[in-house]
């Protein structure tokens, strides 16, 4: 049983068993979250991204306890007489980079940074395919026609490429990363979108909404979107981690954030310098990108597995057969 048909089976045993009968069926959002919350990977993942969240939020007080600001250079405590960046220690207990700057402040500096682009790229590229796909799927012909292969034409062009086309015409920053991570992912949120509308516009419950005079705006609203909900946030939770790599990936290659920031990609793109006399430049922040993509990913499979449980047991049972 899918998710949908969960919610329609759901509402009609309410509706059967009625307030007197002592049956109280529960809500399909209700059962999906006692799945998740029998899922330990993905509760382990969750407490994760919280904890990352709040080094984020509290990146500069983080700053403060420590009182090392992200941009300040230690010159004498941060680097020996022969330039090296120091290693851990108690002062710098991520050790400095190739400036003499405190690697652990940087690294919270830079979850802020990753988590925002992330959320907020992620946030429109679903918002986006979400609208374009709903409206190619449910008034199909000639709309369906033009938004399908619009979609077609953003999957099939090369990100790198046209990332370092916007770089040759924009200086890297922050709106540039956010809208190119935008465009390249909304048209796989959309395909999805419309091919659970196509499928939804048939039901019957849609078509009595028609025949009753409901407007096609009322019927996308009220019909079709919230049965596209359950894939969409499964989606939506994977897209974040793809947004922040993309992001990392352009800051790397100097085409994303400004070098100045604290960047995740941008200390690697400066331990290139020196990674073979102070290899926890790669390590700390390439850790951090590990760990926050890892998370994601871990709570989108939790979150899908607990939205479809049917999912689950056909891959259990594949594996058995």
């Amino acid at each position: 049983m899918t998710f949908n048909e969960e919610v329609q089976s759901s509402e009609a045993l309410q509706t059967t068993t009625g307030a007197g009968s002592g049956i109280e069926g529960r809500s399909p959002w209700r059962l999906a979250w006692e799945r998740l919350r029998r899922d330990k990977v993905a509760l382990a993942s969750g407490v994760v991204i919280i904890l990352l969240v709040l080094i984020a939020i509290f990146a500069g007080v983080i700053s403060d306890l420590i009182g090392h600001p992200p941009k300040q250079q230690y010159y004498d405590e941060g680097l020996t007489e022969a330039g090296v960046p120091i290693g851990p220690n108690s002062q710098f207990w991520f050790g400095t980079d190739n400036v003499g700057r405190d690697v652990l402040v940087r690294i919270a500096y830079g979850a802020r940074i990753s988590l925002f682009i992330g959320v907020v790229a992620s946030g429109i590229a679903t918002a986006t395919g979400v609208l374009i796909g709903i409206l190619a799927g449910y008034f199909g012909g000639i709309v369906d026609s033009i938004l399908a292969r619009t979609m077609d034409v953003v999957l099939s062009m090369p990100f790198l490429l046209f990332a370092v086309a916007l770089a040759a015409i924009f200086s890297p920053s922050l709106k540039i990363v956010i809208g190119v991570i935008s465009f390249f992912t909304f048209a796989s949120v959309g395909r999805i979108v419309r091919g659970q509308t196509l499928s939804i516009k048939e039901r019957e419950y849609v078509e009595a909404a028609r025949s009753l005079g409901a407007s096609d705006s009322r019927i996308m609203l009220r019909d079709v979107l919230p049965n596209v909900v359950a894939p969409v946030i499964v989606y939506a939770s994977l897209l974040i981690p793809i947004a922040i790599i993309f992001a990392a990936s352009l800051s790397f290659l100097g085409l994303g954030v400004p070098p100045e920031n604290a960047a995740w990609g941008n200390m690697l793109a400066g331990a290139l310098q020196s990674y073979t006399v102070a290899p926890w430049l790669f390590l700390f922040p390439g850790g951090a990108i590990l760990i926050t993509t890892l998370a994601f990913n871990l709570l989108g499979d939790g979150i899908r597995d607990a939205l479809d449980p049917r999912f689950e047991r056909l891959m259990q049972h594949g594996s058995e057969d």
